[in-house]
This record gives C-alpha cells, sequence and structure tokens, in this order.
C-alpha cells in the first residue's frame, strides 16, 4: 500500500492511500487544481481515483468536493450524518446523481483491492469517523479531528504499517493566542483537537516493531508549527511508556500547502 498526504492543515486536508490496482482520496478539503498537482506526484491523474472517503463534513474536509466531482465522478463514500450534512451545504454545489454512499461505524467495506474500515471519532461534527485501509496485509490508519481517543479508536489502529495522526495544537500558544475563549474550549474539548502532547501518547499505544511511517498531521496554522510539533511527539515517545525511542521510526510532518513524501509499505 502507499499513502501520502497531499494537503494536511487546519486550512484544508487531503490524504492519498492506495495498491497498484486501487487509489483513494480521503477528504477533498483543498481546490481540484491542487489535489491534482498532488496526483502527480503519484503519478496519477483525477481520472484513476476510484473513490473518495469523507471523514466528515467540515470545509476543510470537503470544500473541494463539488468541483471535484463534476469533472471525476467517482463514488464518495461517508457515514449518513456526514452526507445528510454534505447535502444540506449549497456551496458544494450541484453533485452528478448516485455518487453518494452511505457506510456504518464498524462495518468494513472493499472499494476493489482494498478493505475500508471506518470508526467513530470524537469531534463535533455529525457523525465523523476515521478509517484503516488493509490490502495484501499491509495496513494504514487515518485519525484527525479526535478531541479525545479511547480503548477502541486504539484498538482500530492497532498493527498499522503506516498511520496519519493528528498533531493539531500546542496547548500553551493555543491558551495565550488570539482565539476567543470559546473556541480555545472547542479545540481543548473532547470533541475538539488533538494536541501535540497527546498525539505523542496516543503514538506510544501504536508503535511496534513493524510500524513504517508516521506521519504528524491537521497541524494548526495559528496554534502549532511543524517544528514544534515534531519535537513535541518525539519527546513524548521517547519518555514515553513504551520500549522505544523517537529515532526507532520514520516521523515526519504532513505538511500543510505541499504534498509530502509518498511512502511503500
Amino acid at each position: 500500500m502507499r499513502l501520502c498526504s497531499i494537503a494536511s492543515g487546519s486550512s484544508g486536508n487531503c490524504i492519498y492511500a492506495g495498491s497498484d490496482d486501487c487509489h483513494i482520496l480521503v477528504d477533498v478539503g483543498i481546490s481540484r487544481k491542487k489535489i491534482e498537482e498532488g496526483l502527480r506526484t503519484a503519478d496519477l491523474t483525477g481520472r484513476d481515483v476510484d473513490g473518495i472517503l469523507i471523514t466528515h463534513e467540515h470545509s476543510d474536509h470537503m470544500k473541494g468536493l463539488g468541483v471535484f466531482l463534476r469533472k471525476y465522478p467517482v463514488p464518495v463514500y461517508g457515514t449518513f450524518g456526514t452526507l445528510h450534512a454534505i447535502s444540506e451545504m449549497s456551496c458544494v454545489g450541484k453533485i452528478p446523481e448516485g455518487l453518494f454512499h452511505e457506510i456504518h461505524e464498524e462495518e468494513s467495506f472493499y472499494i476493489k483491492d482494498i478493505k475500508v474500515l471506518p470508526f467513530a471519532i470524537s469531534h463535533d461534527a455529525a457523525q465523523p469517523v476515521g478509517y484503516r485501509l488493509e490490502c495484501r496485509e499491509k495496513s494504514v490508519g487515518i485519525a484527525t479531528d479526535l478531541g479525545k481517543y479511547d480503548d477502541a479508536i486504539v484498538e482500530h489502529l492497532q498493527n498499522l504499517d503506516a498511520v496519519l495522526v493528528e498533531a493539531n495544537h500546542d496547548i500553551r500558544m493555543l491558551e495565550v493566542g488570539s482565539y476567543p475563549y470559546y473556541l480555545k474550549q472547542r479545540i481543548l474539548g473532547d470533541r475538539g483537537h488533538l494536541s501535540n502532547e497527546n498525539c505523542g501518547r496516543l503514538l506510544c499505544r501504536l508503535l511496534h516493531d513493524q510500524m513504517k511511517a508516521i506521519f504528524l498531521g491537521h497541524l494548526s496554522k495559528e496554534n502549532n508549527y511543524e517544528q514544534l510539533a515534531y519535537e513535541t511527539v518525539c519527546s513524548e515517545v521517547t519518555l514515553g511508556d513504551n520500549p522505544y525511542q523517537s529515532k526507532d521510526f520514520k516521523i515526519q510532518v504532513a505538511h500543510r500547502d505541499c504534498p509530502s513524501e509518498l511512502i511503500t509499505v
């Protein structure tokens, strides 16, 4: 399997995951032009995309959906709550009939040779999910926009070959920053976003000898920066209750405005 972050951050998210025979986008929160540019780094075009998985309806995860679908009418998968919320948004524009496919948490399905398992996450959206994708005994996981993690989420992210997990904010930067109080409380709450520290603690429960790559994603533009996220997560991993050090793994930050490295597992 292959995994690449085309864009990841509070201003827009799009992730590519695929096999030799199947190519999937997870979220389309950037322009079609940027999506196409990102796909080219994997020697693909929009015509190669076999399906789009939507995690939730917030604009930084789906604002490019309508424009992309009007050129490339591919199947779109999301929970009932997510698809209903998107269908109510006028900004999406007209979407070709029959492209929306409802999925359910804890019920796996296939897009060609890739098995997709959606799992519930804690975020202030209609019915948000993360995804685990498997193909030929290889697996990758994507979990962003979660205010907290629990044993169920940890279980769904076990024994992955690669993972993209949220490191949204530095708590101190958020607390002293310019955001209004209610927004700070939303981000820090159980249905908000995962801090750098909690990202590192989550990773401590996911690491194993066969983990090939870790992406830190969905960084806040105002309350985080790449080096800080990287160093904080690495510190949590090295000092945490696990047998590893951060240098034992390929940890990298998923960039906000350009594709990250395409990794193959």
